[in-house]
């Protein structure tokens, strides 16, 4: 079944929508003649904070459900396959149709919410998320075959974020980590990529990143009177276990969650630093209760809106067909 590039296109233009590590974007996107590639650009990959390419697999899956997604609302359902080819290690998934059918009303909503959601760091209005919300985000994680865990009280929340301070204050002792996390700071709008310095109102020089937490989730405990069970609800997505497509699944959950999130009107942001560093990780996998693998911390709740991030243009993440045709707009890009 022919794949048209008008559909392909407007699919990528959905998938470069994803989340990623410092908004690197580390994506490419190619058409054949029955079937679509999602691949990894090593080139966008973060050398000291990826070095194992884990951040790049949750970009890719997270990319892989926006084109899938992009795909269904157009009438041309996809099944994906994760790395099928061990001869292309930079080739994340391959899309194939399957029969022709209508969008559900559900495919739609969440394909709606794609331009509406990115991380979003502003303060987080004191209002507890719906018990809908809860319910929805575990049935999301759970259906994509990973599993969510919702952070619930003060004590079971003020761990889960010492854990996560810890494992930034490791990061921000290397010299090399803090040096590439500066590097894609930008302080103009001007970019394709990268982090917009005032995506923090409080202190956009030293934690402009939407991966970091805004403040230290503990201090609610004491402050002000307020307590974490007031403030935004802490989720951990994980997988069975530790492989590289368990990465790429648990991005591709990552995102339907994400997204259901965006459709009930709230606000997310992710945190990655306990996942990023080994020990951290452990202590989170333990301090859940949990066999599998934690792939990512994030923080949902109300808040007021924020733009999101820039994105690369499509002709940089669009390239040439394995059959060796071009599609007319990129002709430009190098094979």
């Amino acid at each position: 079944m022919s794949i048209s590039h008008h559909v392909f296109t407007a699919a990528v233009s959905a998938a470069i929508r994803a989340p990623s590590l410092h908004n690197s974007q580390p994506w490419r996107f190619r058409r054949c003649p029955d079937e679509v590639h999602v691949l990894a650009d090593p080139s966008r990959t973060p050398p000291v904070a990826d070095a194992g390419g884990w951040a790049t697999r949750i970009a890719c899956g997270a990319a892989t459900y926006n084109l899938q997604l992009a795909f269904a609302v157009a009438g041309q359902p996809m099944a994906v396959q994760w790395r099928p080819d061990p001869n292309e290690p930079t080739l994340m998934a391959v899309l194939r149709p399957t029969e022709p059918r209508p969008p559900t009303p559900h495919q739609l909503r969440l394909f709606q919410a794609i331009p509406r959601r990115h991380s979003n760091r502003r303060p987080f209005l004191p209002r507890p998320v719906p018990v809908e919300v809860r319910l929805a985000m575990v049935t999301a994680a759970s259906e994509e075959g990973t599993w969510i865990d919702l952070v619930v009280g003060a004590i079971p929340a003020a761990a889960v974020s010492e854990i996560t301070h810890a494992a930034s204050r490791v990061l921000h002792r290397n010299e090399a980590y803090t040096s590439e996390l500066a590097s894609w700071i930008r302080h103009e709008r001007a970019g394709t990529a990268g982090i917009l310095a005032d995506a923090d109102p409080n202190d956009p020089e030293a934690d402009a990143y939407d991966l970091l937490p805004l403040r230290p989730l503990s201090d609610l405990v004491d402050g002000a009177g307020r307590t974490l069970t007031d403030d935004p609800l802490i989720a951990v997505l994980g997988t069975a276990g530790d492989t590289q497509q368990d990465h790429l699944l648990a991005g591709y959950a990552l995102q339907r969650v994400l997204l259901t999130i965006t459709d009930h009107g709230l606000a997310s942001a992710l945190l990655s630093q306990p996942i990023e560093v080994p020990s951290a990780r452990e202590q989170l996998r333990i301090a859940l209760g949990r066999y599998g693998t934690p792939q990512m911390v994030l923080r949902v709740g109300y808040a007021e809106p924020t733009s999101p991030t820039p994105r690369r243009p499509m002709a940089d993440v669009i390239e040439a067909s394995v059959d060796g045709t071009t599609d007319p707009s990129t002709r430009a890009l190098r094979p």
